[in-house]
């Protein structure tokens, strides 16, 4: 390698995980009784692959670029990053739709779901890394139970969120008192009605982030976008009919602060089964790897995303 530059290792996608491993998998290493890593393990966790010449002279051969997972974030980290995530995009969720009903509707449906899509775009982008960003008890649980995330960090987790959201609920009410309801969601429609429309936009939003999420083909380093205009869609759809929660808590906090609970029976329930199946939706249609690699690699057009 004289003389020669190393090339770079190609780009991966940011939320880490793939089907069927837990979504933090992280290196581990093994220690023997002397406390000295085992080294079958450390090569075992290093990802070699080869660089291929331009020009080869005979006898030459050819150069290999070895990576390392990055080692794994303890728990408490995961937590104080989920917590601040998911508290900031209560605060903005709830806030804009207080401040539109403060204003007498200046915001507008589109300016309330511009407002939840741009920060869980953002919350995504600055902490998926660390805790991969879930901000809801229904993206948690459809994680689990895709194996993409340890069920016994479930109840961590889903406990932060609730007290990230119930303290930005109650953040909100003392800032903007007394106009806390404009924060609540509450159908406007029958409650019948109101679980189709939340258990379909929750379909919509799983099965978005579990293709970016879990897949390594899809463009994992645009997750923040797809899942912010993912959610910005569903709230112009069914924004004023239901709120367009997606999410547990998003209904819980305001609920509490307000003593709220008209309806809080579909929010609680149908945003769980529709990322459920959302979730094993996108898990039944995906391509399988073998799939991939017995097919002939078709040029992609002009413009396209695709590895």
């Amino acid at each position: 390698m004289e003389n020669g530059e190393i090339p770079s290792v190609p780009s991966t996608p940011a939320t880490p995980g793939t089907p069927g491993a837990p979504l933090f998998g992280g290196f581990k290493s093994e220690r023997t009784g002397n406390g000295i890593a085992n080294k079958s393990s450390l090569l075992k966790n290093m990802k070699c692959f080869s660089v291929e010449e331009w020009t080869l002279e005979d006898g030459a051969l050819p150069r290999v670029s070895c990576s390392m997972p990055p080692p794994p974030v303890p728990l408490a980290k995961k937590v104080g990053a989920e917590f601040i995530g998911t508290f900031i995009l209560m605060f903005a969720a709830i806030g804009t739709a207080i401040v539109n009903q403060k204003t007498h509707g200046s915001e507008t449906l589109i300016g309330c779901a511009a407002a939840n899509g741009l920060a869980v775009m953002i919350i995504i982008f600055s902490t998926g890394h660390i805790c991969g960003a879930h901000l809801n008890p229904a993206v948690t649980i459809s994680f689990a139970a895709l194996k993409h995330f340890p069920w016994k960090n479930v109840p961590v987790y889903i406990g932060t969120q609730i007290l990230a959201s119930v303290s930005a609920a109650f953040a909100l009410k003392v800032i903007f008192h007394p106009f806390m309801s404009g924060g609540v969601t509450v159908p406007s429609v029958g409650y019948g009605q109101a679980f189709v429309i939340e258990f379909t936009v929750s379909f919509i939003l799983m099965f978005v982030v579990t293709a970016v999420a879990t897949d390594t083909r899809a463009v994992g380093e645009l997750a923040g976008i797809a899942v912010g205009a993912t959610v910005m869609l569903n709230i112009l759809i069914a924004g004023q009919a239901t709120g367009s929660s997606m999410n547990p808590v998003r209904t819980l906090g305001p609920a509490i602060a307000t003593n709220n609970y008209k309806g809080i029976w579909v929010y609680l329930t149908a945003p769980i089964l529709g990322t459920l199946c959302g979730a094993g939706a996108y898990t039944i249609v995906k391509l399988p790897h073998h799939d991939l690699i017995a097919q002939p690699k078709a040029p992609s057009a002009p413009g396209s995303f695709r590895r």
